[in-house]
């Protein structure tokens, strides 16, 4: 169960309340800075863990929570698209849920950008379902996810994250880093980051901050879903203060196939929603 927050130190008079957090989590209470080159062999574990999953009774709905008809949001990992989740979708559909994409292709746009298109989204499903939306992200989607539960608290009731590096957001591999780094030349190329420093640790941007800065965990559910078999985000990066942290065994890329993530993001979703925040508490 999330920690209890009253044993934290304040910020100094008169500081920031996000100075803390931005500090905390954008550049790591504890980062990995050593160069690591990942597990690539071990990531083709997914056919097996979708074999696993399909063969599990799980994926019939046996043994785990059924949905309230919330509707729930669903974020890609870096280099993959909205089809990539088309297994979970339809299994929370199954379940009871309305599950939507938000429009990712390849997941290497201009986080400010990218996530203002996911704010519209829940945005246009609280206007038709008159109720808090929850969310969901693999990898890169997990850093969306976090950062729109921050900034939205009246309109998220859970943040759900597989595999997302929630501290500093490139607790990455060497080769995913050179690919970051390729896709930042080429939302700079294209004209479409906002920033010089798109796509970085640094960028400033409004996505930047609301990844930093508090998380209101009095109003959302935060859970974060990883695996220490992890072969392209450091587990250690994935795990925070406060949250509700889930272990599984397989792979990075398999998480969203993963039978034991299935019974996780089931027992995440049907927790009831804590009290909603109102705009005068987010100022």
């Amino acid at each position: 169960m999330p920690a209890d927050r009253s044993a934290e130190p304040l910020p100094p008079e008169g500081a920031d309340p996000c100075d803390a957090d931005r500090e905390r989590f954008v550049f790591g209470a504890d980062p990995v800075r050593d160069r690591w080159w990942g597990r690539p062999l071990a990531e083709t574990r997914w056919c097996l863990e979708l074999g696993r999953l399909l063969a599990d009774p799980v994926w019939r709905g046996v043994g785990v929570p059924h949905g309230d008809g919330r509707p729930v949001v669903l974020m890609p990992g870096f280099l993959a698209g909205d089809q990539t989740l088309g297994v979970i979708a339809a299994w929370l559909r199954r379940l009871g849920y309305r599950p939507r994409f938000a429009g990712f292709v390849t997941n290497t746009d201009c986080s400010d950008r990218a996530l203002d298109r996911v704010e519209r989204t829940v945005e246009e499903l609280w206007g038709s379902y008159g109720r808090r939306v929850a969310l969901i992200g693999h990898s890169r989607g997990g850093h969306f996810a976090r950062a729109l539960a921050a900034r939205r608290p009246d309109r998220v009731s859970h943040a759900i994250s597989m595999g997302a590096d929630l501290q500093g957001m490139f607790g990455a591999s060497t080769p995913t880093l050179f690919a970051v780094s390729v896709a930042r030349r080429a939302v700079h190329a294209s004209g479409q980051a906002r920033r010089d420093t798109c796509l970085s640790a640094h960028c400033g941007c409004r996505f930047s901050h609301d990844y930093a800065r508090l998380f209101p965990f009095d109003c959302v559910r935060l859970t974060s879903i990883y695996s220490k078999g992890d072969g392209v985000v450091h587990w250690q990066c994935q795990v925070i203060p406060h949250a509700e942290c889930v272990e599984v065994t397989g792979s990075h890329v398999g998480l969203i196939f993963n039978r034991k993530v299935y019974r996780a993001v089931a027992g995440a979703l049907a927790i009831p929603e804590l009290p909603a925040a109102t705009m005068r508490d987010q100022s």
